[in-house]
């Protein structure tokens, strides 16, 4: 696992960015996973910056959903396919037909699942995913004690998610979804590269426990240890417990420039 700290969120969003700018110019078809809330969004700005620029071309990329909501009609302007639309699809210049998600609304919610897998398989696998991660550690929403080899499933939020998203809801917890389909901890440790975005002190304590504690369940992105390319960037305070945070710096700022995020 290599990890980056760098100064604050916007610097966080930039390196990701071009990172995932290489990606496309390498492979212009690339999967690209994307993940909802606030902390990606500085990444999205960035690359939609790149994209209004010219530097890079992201008009053949493909988006694919981490998670959505069960109950929710699709058009529902807090459906993570609204969300991912608005604040990924549509910046990019791309059509809705490059976008993959699960049906949040399917009468046969665990056959939407097994849908969802396949298709992503089908599409030839996530290049690259983007994760932001709880204060809890979850990655996606697979909440603390998920299995580590889940695939796609419906999850029963927790009563601190369910607060922590009511903001999104006009402060209105009774308007968040108890159920939601999320990618398993399995079917992210599929993707090519993974690339974790944390900022802010409060998600120090699970950086670390990612970073440098045990691989458990109880931690959920502590499965990002088994990957064979995972990349967790952080901010300076969300990198405030980690003890090895000298070594890190220092890995990053001689690394070969050839190798990439």
């Amino acid at each position: 696992m290599e990890v980056v700290i760098v100064p604050d969120a916007h610097a966080g969003g930039e390196l990701i960015a071009e990172g995932i700018a290489h990606l496309l110019r390498r492979k212009p078809d690339a999967l690209l996973g994307v993940a909802t809330g606030s902390t990606p969004l500085p990444v999205y700005e960035a690359l939609s910056a790149k994209v209004r620029s010219g530097e890079v071309d992201a008009s053949h990329a493909r988006i694919a959903q981490l998670d959505e909501y069960v109950g929710l009609p699709p058009g529902h302007p807090e459906s993570y396919r609204s969300v991912v639309l608005r604040e990924v699809v549509e910046p990019l210049g791309l059509d809705a037909e490059a976008f993959l998600g699960p049906d949040g609304s399917a009468e046969d919610v665990q056959g939407a699942c097994e849908a969802y897998d396949a298709a992503l398989a089908a599409a030839g696998g996530v290049d690259l995913q983007l994760l932001g991660i709880g204060t809890d550690g979850h990655i996606g929403f697979n909440e603390p004690c998920s299995s580590l080899a889940s695939r796609t499933r419906i999850k029963t939020l927790t009563e601190q998610t369910r607060v922590d998203n009511a903001r999104f809801f006009d402060g209105d917890i009774g308007q968040v979804p108890h159920h939601v389909i999320t990618q398993g901890i399995g079917t992210i440790l599929d993707a090519r590269h993974l690339v974790l975005l944390a900022t802010g002190e409060g998600k120090a304590e699970a950086v670390a426990a990612t970073v440098e504690g045990p691989v458990a369940a109880v931690c959920p992105a502590s499965a990002l240890q088994l990957h064979r390319h995972a990349t967790v960037v952080v901010d300076e305070a969300a990198a405030s417990k980690l003890k090895l945070a000298d070594y890190f710096r220092h890995t990053y700022a001689n690394k070969p420039v050839w190798q990439g995020l």
